[in-house]
C-alpha cells in the first residue's frame, strides 16, 4: 500500500516536474516514492541551499512551479538563506522537508515551523489522512501568493501504509485582478488622460508586467502615446519596440537613458515595486514628473507615486488603450516643446503646439542607441588587471544568443547587467539580491538547465560568492554539461565592501580574499577551466561558443579583474552612504 511520502510524492507529481534536492533520514522515503513511482526528474545538489536556489531558478526561468527537498534538522536550517529570498523575490515553490516524529522533538530537533516563519515561509504538515489534501493546499498558496511553502512530513509518519492516494483537486490559480469601483474608474480615466495631454510620456515596467504576460499591450500602449519606455533589472526587454526603450532604469541604466527619463512630464508604472536600486535613492524621476503606479499590491510602494490603480498591468494596459482611442485629440496649448539638461542651466524654448505634435518631436529626436551607451573602458585597468568594463562588452559579443544568465550576487552584478543584453526577461535572473545574499550562484544553473535544457545558461559570479557555494560547482557542471559556462569576476576581493567600507577608512585585511584559482577548480569536476588575464583570453569563448553543446565541457572563465573599477550602481550606493 502506498505510504504518506508516496502520497505526498504522487499528489506533487500531478503538479510539479522537477525536484532538486539532498537525501537524508528526514526525506528518504519521499525520494524513494518520488524515484519508484512518478516520472518527475530528481536533481542532486550537494548543499541543502542549492536544492533551494535551483527550484527558484527554475520557475524564473519557465515559470513553472518546481520542488526543493531535505531532511529535517541541520539538512533544513541549511535552507533558510534560500528560503528567505524566495519569499523576498516572490517565487512560488514547494519545500518538503522530514520534521520532528509526532510524539515530540528528539534532542537533535528544531522548531522547523517557527524558523520558516521567520523568514516568512507558512509550514504545512501532512498527516496519515490527509497527506494527499496538505499537499494541494501547500501548491495551491505557494501559486495563489506567489511564495515558497514548506511541507513537512513527521518522521514517525513518512513510512505509515495510507491507502490509495484519494484524487484531489487542481490548485485554484486566481484570474488576473481588474481595477473595480467608481474610484479605479475614475484613476484609470485620469492616467488616460494625462497620458493623452502629455508631451513627454514614458512607461515603465517590472517583473509584475512580465509575469501578467502584459508586453504586447504595453507595446500597443507605447505605440497609442509615443511614450519612450524602459524597464526595471527584472523587466528587462519586455516592451517590443527596441528603438523607443532606454533600456534598464536605475543605477544599471546608462547615464544618457537616466537623463532622459528625468525629463518625462508623465510616467506610468507598471508592476514594479520602485525599489531604491530601480528609483535611484529617490533620484530617477525630475520633482515635476507626474508618476502613476499600476500594480496588484494594496497600495503605492513610493512616496513619489501620485496616482494608483490596483489591477493586472495587461488588463490595465488594455484599458488605458481602450480610453485614448475613445477620447478626444489634444488641444492646442502653450507648451514647452525641447527641454534642456538640468544641469545645463539653459532657457527652455516654448511654441505652440499640441501634446501629440510634443510627443512626436521628443520621441523621433531621441538618439536612443547613443542614450543606452554604457563606457567602454580600457583592456587594462591602471592596476594591471582586466578592466570589468571591457571584459563585459567583449564576453558579451562572444555569447551564445540562446543565452539564459543567472546572476549571483555581488559588487560584479553590474556589468553583466550593464553588457550583456537578453531577449526576454525570464533569461536575466538575480538570484540573491531581494535578500541581499551571496553564494547562490552555483545552484541556479541547476534550475534554469532543468527549465531550458536547450538554452546555454551563462552564470555570473564574483570570486567570494563563488567559494561560498563551491560544492554545487559539481552540480553546475553535472547538471548543464556543454550547455553551461561561468564568468567569475575575480578581484580578489568582496569588491562591495572594499569599495563602501574601505574608502570609509575600515580595515581591508577582512575584505580581501587570497587569489583562488577557480580554473584549477574547474577542471577537478571535469569541466575547461580559462584564466582570463587579457581580452585576447576570452578568444576561447568564441570557438567554445562554436562548438556542439553535446561534445564540447562546461567552460569556466576566470576573470583577474581590477577591484580598482567601481560599477555605477555601486557609486550611488557609496553617495548615498556618504
Amino acid at each position: 500500500m502506498p505510504t504518506v511520502s508516496a502520497h505526498v510524492a504522487l499528489t506533487l507529481a500531478h503538479h510539479i516536474d522537477a525536484v532538486f534536492g539532498v537525501m537524508g533520514n528526514g526525506n528518504a522515503y519521499f525520494l524513494d516514492a518520488l524515484e519508484r513511482q512518478t516520472s518527475v526528474e530528481f536533481t542532486a545538489v550537494r548543499h541543502e541551499q542549492g536544492a533551494v536556489v535551483a527550484a527558484d531558478a527554475h520557475h524564473r526561468a519557465s515559470g513553472r512551479i518546481a520542488a526543493a527537498t531535505s531532511t529535517y534538522g541541520a539538512g533544513f536550517t541549511n535552507t533558510l538563506t534560500a528560503l528567505a529570498e524566495a519569499v523576498q523575490a516572490r517565487i512560488p515553490l514547494v519545500l518538503v522537508v522530514g520534521d520532528e516524529p509526532t510524539s515530540g522533538p528528539r534532542p537533535w530537533d528544531v522548531d522547523q515551523i517557527a524558523l520558516a516563519s521567520a523568514v516568512g515561509a507558512r509550514t504545512y504538515t501532512v498527516g496519515r489522512a490527509d497527506a494527499a489534501a496538505t499537499t494541494i493546499i501547500a501548491i495551491e498558496h505557494a501559486l495563489t501568493y506567489r511564495v515558497p511553502v514548506v511541507l513537512a512530513i513527521p518522521y514517525d509518519v513518512a513510512a505509515l501504509e495510507a491507502g490509495p492516494v484519494p484524487p484531489a483537486p487542481s490548485p485554484r490559480i486566481l484570474a488576473p485582478l481588474h481595477p473595480k469601483g467608481e474610484f479605479a474608474d475614475g484613476m484609470l480615466d485620469d492616467v488616460a488622460s494625462a497620458l493623452r495631454d502629455a508631451e513627454r510620456p514614458f512607461l515603465l515596467a517590472g517583473r509584475g508586467a512580465w509575469l501578467a504576460h502584459a508586453g504586447a499591450a504595453l507595446g500597443s500602449l507605447a505605440e497609442a502615446t509615443g511614450a519612450l519606455t524602459a524597464s526595471t533589472a527584472l523587466g528587462r526587454g519586455i516592451f517590443p519596440a527596441a528603438q523607443y526603450d532606454l533600456g534598464v532604469t536605475g543605477g544599471f541604466g546608462a547615464e544618457g537613458a537616466m537623463q532622459l527619463v528625468r525629463q518625462a512630464d508623465v510616467a506610468v508604472v507598471f508592476g514594479a515595486s520602485l525599489n531604491q536600486f530601480t528609483m535611484r535613492f529617490g533620484e530617477l524621476f525630475a520633482p515635476g514628473t507626474r508618476v502613476f503606479q499600476v500594480d496588484v499590491a494594496p497600495a503605492a510602494t513610493h512616496a513619489h507615486v501620485g496616482g494608483f490603480v490596483r489591477g493586472d498591468a495587461q488588463v490595465v494596459a488594455e484599458e488605458l488603450v481602450e480610453r485614448l482611442r475613445e477620447g478626444r485629440p489634444g488641444v492646442p496649448v502653450l507648451r514647452r516643446s525641447a527641454r534642456s539638461s538640468e544641469e545645463s542651466g539653459e532657457s527652455l524654448r516654448t511654441k505652440r503646439t499640441s501634446p501629440s505634435e510634443a510627443r512626436a518631436l521628443w520621441r523621433e529626436s531621441v538618439d536612443v542607441e547613443a542614450a543606452r551607451a554604457y563606457e567602454l573602458g580600457d583592456e587594462l585597468a591602471p592596476d594591471g588587471r582586466l578592466d570589468p568594463r571591457s571584459a563585459a562588452r567583449r564576453i558579451a559579443e562572444l555569447l551564445p544568443e540562446d543565452r539564459v544568465v543567472v546572476s549571483d550576487g555581488g559588487h560584479f552584478i553590474g556589468w553583466a547587467n550593464m553588457y550583456w543584453p537578453v531577449s526576454s526577461p525570464d533569461r536575466m535572473m538575480m538570484i540573491g539580491t531581494a535578500f541581499q545574499a551571496i553564494g547562490q550562484g552555483w545552484p541556479s544553473v541547476v534550475g534554469a538547465t532543468r527549465a531550458r535544457p536547450d538554452s546555454t545558461i551563462v552564470l555570473t559570479s564574483g570570486d567570494g560568492g563563488g567559494l561560498m557555494a563551491i560544492a554545487d560547482l559539481e552540480s553546475a557542471v553535472r547538471a548543464a554539461g556543454g550547455h553551461g559556462c561561468a564568468v567569475i569576476w575575480n578581484d580578489a576581493a568582496y569588491g562591495a565592501e572594499v569599495h563602501l567600507y574601505g574608502l570609509k577608512g575600515l580595515a581591508e585585511e577582512p575584505m580581501r580574499i587570497p587569489q583562488v584559482d577557480f580554473a584549477a577548480f574547474a577542471a577537478a569536476v571535469g569541466a575547461e577551466g580559462v584564466v582570463v588575464s587579457t581580452l585576447d583570453d576570452l578568444d576561447r569563448l568564441g570557438t567554445w561558443a562554436a562548438e556542439d553543446p553535446m561534445t564540447r565541457r562546461f567552460l569556466l572563465l576566470d576573470l583577474r579583474i581590477s577591484a580598482d573599477i567601481i560599477a555605477p550602481y555601486q557609486q550611488e550606493i557609496i553617495h548615498v552612504n556618504s
